[in-house]
């Protein structure tokens, strides 16, 4: 197995989380393309060239250490929710870069490492991974703007001459992304490691509906036209028209909604929020699509409302490369014997996009009380340890 070294390893995470603490405990904020971000890349850059990778930034910020040759690329994300915790995505990050710098020091078998910009979705769904894997163009990805109006071309100019060129994806042989759960199931279970089966497909709308801003003590109710009781009547009639289509597994979030001009004294006139739902078949999403559709149009007009759409962006379900898994399910059986599990995965992850380059797998540490994407976000270190180490019999296994 690579001579890995934990505690250098977790000395790193650690590092790494001190850029954007913030809340209580291990909590974090350092959205895509912040002043922590860039700066924890920045920092990130200089341990990869100490590690003896060539540190390399594409030209949206996605930060690659690369191995002389062919090698195998491991990694995640180093950006961070708004309020989200230590973990995730710098775990996989982190991880990649001690198993290739035990690599480098044990002379084989290279190893690349990435962190990917953007994977949290500030302009998108994972814009940085989507943009080199060509499932948008960066023209495309350019004209994206964040919720505070901020574009994609004015966010990724923040790191003005650390930018370089596109990463040839050829020289990679495939992809293995290490993440914690983000859910409850191995910490219920009391399993060390999961294996992922495959990823699930997204889809993300942005709608807006728009009334009649007006007086809200002298415009009688049934002569308002209240964007935000149109929107309220949208996701009630939802879960409704849902039932008969989706299963236990199919999730659905309106997730950001901001109300003009979100005054206490005046009825709402207009209401821009976003529409994400997730499955595991690509045929479901698409029925949902219709019905979301279709609902919307009869509220607008129920409502007297004007509805508009913007760019929907989405990604189809994922099966796990059968070679990439095998191998760590291998290892995962040396290094947890009977305490790991097959599973796929509820949440988006950059394997997502780079499955249309190469093979890729995934490996899930579990999450303390399922909980992430919050500032409470916590792994036990031994478990952290356990994934690191899985990671090292996998790539040597590969060779």
């Amino acid at each position: 197995m690579l001579p890995v070294d934990p505690a250098r390893f977790l000395e790193d995470l650690h590092a790494l989380r001190r850029f954007g603490a913030a809340g209580v405990g291990k909590g974090v904020s350092r959205p895509g393309f912040s002043e922590a971000d860039i700066a924890a890349r920045d920092w990130l850059a200089t341990r990869i060239s100490e590690a003896g990778l060539r540190p390399h930034f594409d030209p949206v910020g996605s930060l690659f250490g690369l191995a002389e040759g062919r090698s195998l690329l491991m990694g995640s994300h180093s950006d961070s929710q708004p309020e989200g915790g230590w973990l995730d995505g710098a775990l996989g990050v982190i991880a990649a870069l001690e198993v290739a710098r035990a690599a480098q020091e044990a002379g084989g078998p290279p190893v690349s490492v990435v962190s990917f910009e953007d994977e949290e979705g500030r302009f998108g769904v994972t814009t940085g991974s989507s943009v080199w894997a060509g499932n948008q163009t960066l023209e495309g990805a350019d004209a994206l703007h964040d919720p505070q109006g901020l574009s994609f071309a004015e966010a990724r100019a923040r790191f003005g001459a650390r930018r370089q060129g596109f990463v040839d994806p050829t020289r990679f042989s495939g992809y293995v992304e290490m993440h914690i759960e983000q859910g409850p199931v191995l910490d219920t279970t009391g399993e060390k490691l999961g294996v992922v089966e495959a990823i699930v497909g997204i889809r993300d709308m942005h709608v807006t509906l728009t009334g009649q801003q007006n007086h809200a003590g002298t415009t009688p109710m049934h002569l308002r036209r209240d964007a935000f009781q149109a929107l309220s009547a949208f996701n009630t009639a939802l879960a409704e028209r849902f039932a008969n289509v989706v299963t236990p597994q199919t999730v659905w979030t309106i997730g950001h909604v901001a109300l003009h001009p979100n005054a206490p004294s005046i009825v709402p006139g207009r209401a821009r929020f976003s529409v994400q739902w997730r499955d595991g078949d690509a045929e479901r999403l698409d029925r949902m699509e219709t019905i979301i559709r279709d609902t919307l149009a009869e509220i607008a007009t129920a409502h007297c409302m004007e509805l508009g759409f913007g760019p929907m962006l989405g990604l189809d379900p994922v099966a796990m490369d059968a070679g990439l898994r095998s191998a760590l399910e291998a290892a995962a059986e040396a290094e947890a014997p009977g305490r790991w599990r097959v599973m796929p995965s509820g949440a988006l992850h950059d394997a997502t996009n780079v499955a249309r380059l190469m093979p890729v797998s995934m490996l899930f540490v579990p999450s303390i009380g399922g909980i992430s994407h919050d500032f409470a976000e916590d792994t036990d270190e031994a478990d952290l340890v356990t994934g690191l180490n899985t990671l090292a019999r996998t790539v040597t296994a590969l060779g």
